[in-house]
């Protein structure tokens, strides 16, 4: 990663990460760090993370060259997605896709592409306000072992399998796992889950997921 990513990772994570998802037609809530409480009286121990069980996917392949992911594919829950790039908003916190019918995923600018090392970040609604469901609503039906495709701006084809996913509280953000540096191309896919509220929801949901392999596009072709 970059140091300019680094410092992009760095700023987001203690602004908090932003995974708006659009409940009651807003553009979206704060998710609010660790040790910050979003809701008087809130105890972020009542509530422990939960990880998926499953078979360990194989190790992770040779990273791949920079290109800006265009199409996100899920194929056990049903998703292909455009992708649209996301930077940061005015207050220091990451952008979010915005509020639409047909909603799409987004890729977190300052990232990693898809295929290179360290953490490349997408986020996407569980809900859309008036629109319904949002791009990312089953995103915790994943399990360890699953497919996701990012296909790429260069017609390359980034297969990941999925290594954890985990549904915690907003309260207890886990800032280093989703932004720390790691030593091989990974995937973090951030949405909103739990108790749905008033504000907004109670908790966000990560998928964690590992380079698998690629399909190259052939010469000539993009």
């Amino acid at each position: 990663m970059s140091p300019f990513s680094r410092r992009a990772f760095a700023a987001g994570a203690l602004a908090s990460l932003l995974t708006a998802c659009g409940g009651h037609g807003t553009t979206g809530h704060r998710t609010t760090g660790p040790g910050t409480a979003d809701t008087a009286g809130h105890d972020p121990t009542a509530r422990r993370p939960r990880t998926t069980a499953g078979p360990v996917p194989a190790d992770s392949a040779r990273p791949l060259a920079r290109s800006v992911p265009v199409r996100l594919l899920i194929p056990v829950i049903g998703v292909d997605t455009p992708v649209i790039r996301l930077g940061l908003a005015a207050d220091g916190t990451v952008q979010v896709p915005p509020v639409t019918d047909h909603d799409r995923a987004g890729w977190y600018r300052h990232s990693p592409t898809p295929g290179e090392t360290g953490p490349s970040v997408l986020l996407g609604h569980v809900t859309v306000g008036p629109y319904g469901d949002g791009v990312f609503r089953h995103l915790a039906r994943l399990h360890r072992g699953d497919r996701i495709e990012a296909r790429l701006e260069n017609g390359t084809t980034a297969q990941f399998a999925v290594t954890a996913v985990r549904t915690v509280p907003k309260t207890d953000f886990p800032a280093d796992d989703v932004y720390g540096n790691v030593g091989r191309p990974e995937l973090r896919l951030i949405t909103c889950g739990g108790t749905r509220t008033g504000d907004g929801y109670a908790d966000n949901v990560i998928v964690f997921a590992a380079l698998s392999g690629a399909n190259l596009p052939t010469p000539g072709e993009r």
